[in-house]
């Protein structure tokens, strides 16, 4: 290799390592445009949400209030931890004073949060889970938030965040930040999925991957087993398939965004099925599965309730729980098919019964 080559590497080898993740944002979008700048800075608003709670779970068991409980419940009479209030705290304060968003809607709180300053002129809404996987944080393993940027449809002057309650379709961005042995930040705004790692030197989130595609199929699959005699006998039907073939790996921590990010990456398949007591599942739709569901789709991926593509539910309200199903198309398409079996023997007993 001669001398003139050498400056170009380590150009290329540079500009690959500053790639931030608004110079990313502009860069995919192609445009200097309002709307470009605006999802550029709703994305750095994130990020800085994403590096103070990082910082914040960094130091758990250092700093008062990071683990335990906070002695209250939100809106689903879940038990709160003093992360999830920090963290919903963070996503508040970040974009309080932005200019770019009107209304925040979030786990722990009952209706969304306005900020009023902003509502002239915000245009977009913010819709997230703060803290999933909280459970987790005592013993100190994977945890993350999740988010989905909608625009602001209507005036909303009843403060019924109506508009919110359509479907996954009308989301304009999503991603989520997991924080591990390194902090990631994965998003999409429709131009294919990226992740980012927090370089702490740096205090910026630096381009790892670009353009991630989930494997047609993979050998994951993360599913909480604890609950197999709650749920549906077509989704035991498809567990007692995985026990019996080779080359399936059971695989869950009880974070949604770690159990996701492994699947995104390697390929398979994340259930969270409903089960007798809680037919509709535990996962939220709007700011659990709808964001997920967009980058999974994004990546090549598809996401399900096991009858209707999550993407095209439409919520009733703000906080409603789905059946939830994602991964690699063709370990999807699996558990369908034994869901879809089920159902044609359940209506064949009918027809036996009426007849």
């Amino acid at each position: 290799m001669t001398d003139a080559y050498q400056p170009r590497i380590q150009e290329r080898s540079l500009d690959r390592d500053c790639t931030t993740l608004s110079r990313h944002v502009l860069q995919q979008l192609q445009s200097f445009s309002s709307e470009a700048q605006d999802l550029s800075a709703l994305m750095n608003r994130i990020a800085l949400a994403g590096k103070l709670i990082s910082r914040r779970l960094s130091q758990a068991g250092i700093m008062a209030g990071v683990l335990g409980f906070a002695g209250t419940e939100n809106v689903q009479g879940e038990s709160v931890k003093k992360m999830d209030v920090y963290a919903n705290d963070v996503f508040i304060s970040v974009f309080q004073q932005s200019g770019l968003v009107c209304r925040l809607a979030s786990e722990e709180m009952e209706k969304p949060y306005y900020i009023p300053e902003n509502c002239p002129i915000g245009r977009y809404t913010l819709v997230y889970d703060p803290i999933d996987g909280s459970s987790n944080i005592d013993a100190n393993l994977n945890v993350g938030s999740i988010f989905a940027i909608r625009r602001q449809e209507g005036s909303d002057e009843d403060g019924s965040a109506s508009d919110l309650l359509q479907s996954g379709r009308k989301q304009i961005g999503a991603g989520y930040i997991l924080y591990g042995p390194s902090t990631i930040l994965v998003y999409s705004i429709g131009t294919g999925v990226h992740a980012f790692t927090l370089d702490p030197s740096l205090g910026e989130f630096i381009l790892w991957q670009e353009n991630i595609r989930v494997p047609d199929r993979g050998s994951v699959y993360s599913v909480n087993e604890g609950n197999f005699w709650q749920w549906d006998e077509s989704i035991r039907d498809y567990i007692r398939y995985v026990h019996r073939h080779e080359g399936y790996t059971g695989r869950y921590s009880g974070a949604l965004v770690g159990d996701f990010h492994r699947v995104l990456l390697q390929g398979g398949v994340f259930l969270y099925p409903g089960t007798l007591k809680k037919p509709e599942g535990k996962l939220r739709l709007l700011y659990e599965c709808a964001p997920l569901a967009y980058l999974m789709e994004q990546a090549g991926g598809r996401a399900s309730n096991g009858t209707q593509n999550i993407l095209d539910v439409v919520s009733g309200h703000l906080h409603q729980r789905t059946p939830f199903i994602t991964g690699s198309p063709e370990d999807v398409a699996l558990v369908e098919s034994f869901i879809q079996e089920r159902d044609r023997i359940k209506e064949d007993e009918q027809l036996l019964t009426r007849s």
